[in-house]
């Protein structure tokens, strides 16, 4: 006879996907129940650890743990790329951003530098400290991106979400419609980002691994490219330009790189990891541009964020079909 609390131990196991209860879950009933009176059973309660424990399996299952079905696998791919290549994205921001400013600290009139440090030091020791820690923070991306190729994922994780801080600190500091809506959309990406690495590298995770280009140079490259797109168009040097720019020449020479390298058809999560972190991207110079046409100013800029937001919608929608038609090839072959 099924007692309650065996009822309430399958109830928890359907979050695991069906293939890997159909497989162990009696299995695992048996041994939750193992050594539980049975007249205790209607009484009783899975603990919540056992429930967070086995919503951490789902997730791994999820997320292409061993033996998990191709579909699952590269579920997985996709999520663990996604989350490297947008700690990428964000570490060169982040050190594109800081080394712009200072740069400009150094040659700017003596009026701008006061204003400048007065951000830091007009308030107080205690509110000065916070605010150098906010522009700190994000450095933390650089950390994060270097301790995930080394594969230290507690560090890389325990990083990004100190370097995500920051964004979510600017977005609740800016609430409603206007410049508050625009702040969102990074501090939802980086939050993002953490979550797909959480559940991404998991224990059973493969180490990350950074396709078509080395690490370091990977991200010096995208730091030059971030910065000579700020150079070239000084009227819009912000890192959100910077960040869809650098989507743009990563999209492209992915795209290149398939066409070229058959090796690299057959793989879907390369596409489909740029691509979402292209919809991110997309989301966030939507919103810029929607904020700077109802504000004074000129129209080049407009014109400028306009074209780059069409670019990323086109080549976000590239990557999409490239790498849904691969990832329909795979499973009809496989």
């Amino acid at each position: 006879m099924t007692t309650v609390l065996e009822q309430r131990y399958r109830t928890a196991l359907r979050l695991l996907p069906s293939c890997y209860r159909a497989e162990r879950e009696e299995e695992m009933v048996e041994a939750y129940l193992h050594g539980i009176d049975e007249q205790d059973r209607d009484e009783m309660r899975p603990a919540w650890g056992e429930v967070a424990s086995i919503a951490a399996l789902a997730v791994r299952t999820r997320m292409g743990a061993a033996g998990a079905p191709a579909r699952y696998a590269t579920l997985g791919a996709v999520v663990r790329l996604f989350a490297l290549l947008s700690v990428l994205l964000q570490a060169a921001s982040a050190l594109t951003e800081r080394a712009f400013s200072l740069t400009w600290f150094t040659g700017a009139p003596a009026p701008d530098r006061e204003l400048f440090l007065g951000g830091f030091t007009g308030h107080g020791a205690a509110p000065g400290l916070y605010e150098a820690t906010l522009w700190l923070l994000p450095l933390a991306w650089t950390v994060a991106y270097l301790a995930l190729l080394r594969d230290r994922r507690r560090t890389a994780f325990v990083f990004a979400a100190l370097a995500a801080l920051p964004g979510l600190v600017s977005a609740m500091g800016h609430p409603g419609a206007g410049w508050g809506t625009v702040s969102l959309a990074p501090a939802v990406f980086s939050w993002l980002t953490v979550l797909a690495l959480c559940c991404g590298f998991h224990c059973d995770a493969p180490p990350a691994r950074l396709p078509l280009a080395s690490p370091g140079p990977a991200l010096m490259g995208t730091c030059v490219l971030m910065g000579a797109s700020m150079v070239v168009w000084p009227e819009v040097a912000v890192t959100g330009w910077a960040g869809g720019s650098a989507f743009i020449a990563a999209a492209a020479v992915c795209l290149v790189a398939r066409c070229r390298s058959p090796k690299h058809v057959a793989d879907p999560a390369l596409p489909l990891a740029l691509a979402t972190v292209g919809l991110a991207v997309l989301v966030e110079r939507t919103l810029t541009l929607a904020f700077v046409a109802q504000a004074h100013v000129p129209g080049s800029l407009i014109v400028a964020s306009a074209v780059q937001a069409g670019l990323t919608a086109l080549l976000t929608a590239a990557l999409t079909a490239t790498g849904t038609r691969s990832l329909t090839a795979r499973f009809r072959t496989g």
